[in-house]
């Protein structure tokens, strides 16, 4: 299992458009954020091993910069069975995520943390979501509230992550008219958005 803390690396064996606005002033600011990769922040490309291949989904920069500029901690937490399946390497994986981070263009202190989980789905979950681990790691060694703590991504294992984690989850859901795990959102209770600014948009304010 390999963990990315503040850029070093260390081994550690509901339809969209009915978005929860009642939410709006019933949560504090987002004082954290943890965020899924594919399919939240760039285009959803299956074992992605390309920095050129590298697509930024719309609104992300404008939400990330809206969170920093609200003094929001920003963590990466991502899923990378890829890598335990031997189709790509850690390697390849950090290349991604500097051009992600190149490509969003608001630095490259971006993130607080990283989590890259390399486990298998047939392997025991160590860090892999839908496990907390990483998640109540932050809270604890950042000293943040789980009440003002927030899960974002585009599958369960990512809202099950935050929901494991006691904080807060919400969920990327680009076109509603293909919303693969609809069901099972609106099992979660969890509100949809169909793009991080959006999200962004309806909690700071």
């Amino acid at each position: 299992m390999i963990v990315m803390i503040e850029g070093r690396a260390c081994n550690r064996n509901s339809y969209v458009g009915e978005y929860d606005r009642g939410m709006q002033g019933s949560v504090p600011p987002p004082g954290a954020i943890f965020l899924d990769r594919d399919g939240t922040l760039i285009e959803n490309r299956h074992y992605l091993g390309s920095p050129a291949e590298v697509a930024l989904l719309p609104g992300v920069r404008e939400a990330i910069s809206r969170a920093r500029t609200n003094g929001t901690k920003l963590f990466l937490f991502t899923n990378q069975s890829g890598v335990g399946r031997g189709y790509l390497t850690l390697a390849d994986v950090e290349a991604v995520n500097r051009r992600m981070i190149e490509v969003i263009g608001l630095g490259a202190d971006l993130f607080a943390g990283i989590c890259i989980a390399p486990e298998r789905p047939d392997e025991p979950a160590i860090y892999r979501k839908p496990a907390p681990r990483f998640i109540q790691e932050m809270l604890e060694q950042h000293a943040l509230e789980t009440e003002q703590a927030w899960m974002i991504g585009d599958s369960p294992s990512d809202w099950e992550a935050g929901i494991n984690a006691g904080i807060h989850a919400a969920a990327i859901v680009i076109d509603a008219a293909q919303e693969t795990f609809r069901e099972r959102r609106l099992q979660l209770g969890i509100p949809a958005y169909p793009t991080l600014l959006d999200w962004a948009e309806t909690v700071f304010r």
